[in-house]
């Protein structure tokens, strides 16, 4: 693999495609077949040329490893993909969400804290200003 610019990372699209192609051990045209069935994705150059990453090529590279010693289809291939990408952003959500669990525990625990060293202050918690509105429309009475 070709060295980064130092301004790069592995999301930057930087290789043209004949040199993906290379990199991947692919021809260019089944890169070009992969781009349209919508197993990779490379960035665009201002002229409209395809431009790949350090991702994309190890995505190329799964594609070739899944259909060749695995046997899976393309179809196949596209689905766990997804499959895999949709597991990232999950990850990177449960993530967020233990993160904010985390502060939230750590303000209870102070408010508790506090209340101990400030009876007056009652068991409050830090509450989360947000500027949502909740319409309430009333149900169907029921009769008895």
């Amino acid at each position: 693999m070709p060295p980064l610019p130092a301004w790069a990372d592995e999301d930057t699209p930087v290789f043209v495609i004949s040199v993906a192609a290379q990199i991947a051990g692919m021809h260019a045209q089944t890169l070009r077949s992969y781009d349209r069935i919508g197993l990779v994705t490379p960035g665009r150059a201002s002229g409209g040329g395809r431009r790949y990453s350090v991702r994309d090529i190890a995505v190329l590279r799964e594609v070739q490893r899944l259909s060749q010693e695995d046997g899976v289809n393309l179809a196949g291939i596209k689905r766990i993909i997804e499959l895999e990408r949709e597991v990232g952003a999950l990850t990177d959500r449960l993530a967020e969400v233990t993160e904010e669990l985390a502060r939230w525990r750590a303000a209870a625990e102070q408010a508790a804290q506090n209340a101990t060293q400030n009876p007056s202050a009652g068991d409050r918690l830090p509450a989360r200003r947000t500027q949502s509105v909740v319409v309430w429309q009333p149900g169907p009475r029921r009769r008895e």
